[in-house]
């Protein structure tokens, strides 16, 4: 089974919100890719749309969106995302993800592209109260 962590960055309040995804509600985030608007009910969150803007896989490696399929891969960059230069010019081999959800991200990026009727903090509210227990 795969688990993702789900980071929903709140456009309207500036915060954001940490939602743990397994189950069916993971494997249907599988193939996506950064840029696609997917329904909120796979985070918990019904009536949302969301929008995914990128993510890691467990060594930290970040997602590009430019980087067709999930493979990691080892491109040169200068700078841009991924990578910041020191000096002016300065190229450098780093490696990045490509742009669709596999097995082997870890987090996922999202952003609020529709609001559902409750407020985000409302319907994350009982599930953080559960975890403290």
């Amino acid at each position: 089974m795969v688990d993702f962590k789900v980071v929903v960055g709140d456009v309207r309040s500036g915060k954001s919100h940490k939602v743990t995804v397994s189950g069916h509600h993971a494997n249907s985030l599988m193939g996506k890719n950064i840029g696609e608007v997917v329904d909120g009910i796979f985070v918990g969150l019904p009536g949302y749309k969301l929008k995914i803007t990128g993510g890691s896989d467990g060594n930290g490696t970040p997602m590009r969106k430019d980087l067709p399929g999930n493979k990691r891969r080892k491109i040169l960059l200068s700078d841009s995302l991924g990578f910041r230069e020191v000096y002016p010019g300065e190229r450098r081999r780093k490696a990045l993800r490509g742009s669709a959800i596999s097995s082997e991200i870890v987090q996922i990026n999202m952003s609020v592209a529709e609001y559902g009727p409750k407020p985000i903090e409302e319907i994350l509210a009982p599930q953080k109260a559960e975890e403290k227990k």
